[in-house]
């Protein structure tokens, strides 16, 4: 069974018209499964967001919250965080594996069998999506890392029972 996260999904955008319109910003992968989400998102665990619709506008979303009627009220709400709980998301095939798993995961070097980290963030910078690696007090030095998640290159194995991650990497890199 899953355990019951946040998981951050868009966040609101600048507004759009003088009638409580926003751009949405999606954060999904596809951007087009924010649709899936319409009726999951809220801000925190106590305030659920009804949206009255989400519109895909050439490569943009044009949002509306209910009852937010103008450009003044939305703008209080400009970039804050959207999120839906992990529950809401669907179930992946065994070697796939959500960012938001990979976050906390022990990282080993199998060259020689060091520990370099743990996962502290995910991001991609253009070229690939890549891990930022934190030392822990088990790591092999202080250095923090980033590691390109391109699988069969860097990263040999996720083991999300275990929460380990195994890569090519060295920790002279």
């Amino acid at each position: 069974m899953k355990k019951n996260k946040q998981v951050y999904i868009a966040n609101i955008g600048k507004p759009r018209g003088l009638k409580g319109e926003f751009f949405l910003n999606s954060f999904c992968s596809p951007k087009e499964n924010i649709l899936n989400y319409i009726d999951d998102i809220f801000i925190d665990n106590e305030n659920k967001l009804s949206i009255e619709y989400i519109k895909k506008i050439n490569s943009k979303f044009l949002a509306k919250l209910k009852n937010i009627d103008s450009v003044d009220e939305i703008k209080e709400y400009t970039n804050i965080k959207l999120y839906i709980s992990s529950e809401n998301l669907p179930e992946l095939k065994s070697e796939e594996v959500y960012w938001h798993d990979l976050k906390g995961m022990i990282v080993i070097g199998i060259n020689k069998n060091e520990i370099l980290g743990e996962v502290k963030e995910l991001n991609n910078f253009g070229a690939n999506d890549c891990l930022i690696i934190k030392p822990t007090p088990d790591s092999v030095d202080e250095k923090e890392r980033l590691i390109p998640f391109i699988k069969e290159k860097f990263i040999d194995s996720v083991d999300k029972k275990e929460r380990v991650l195994k890569v090519y990497w060295q920790s002279d890199y």
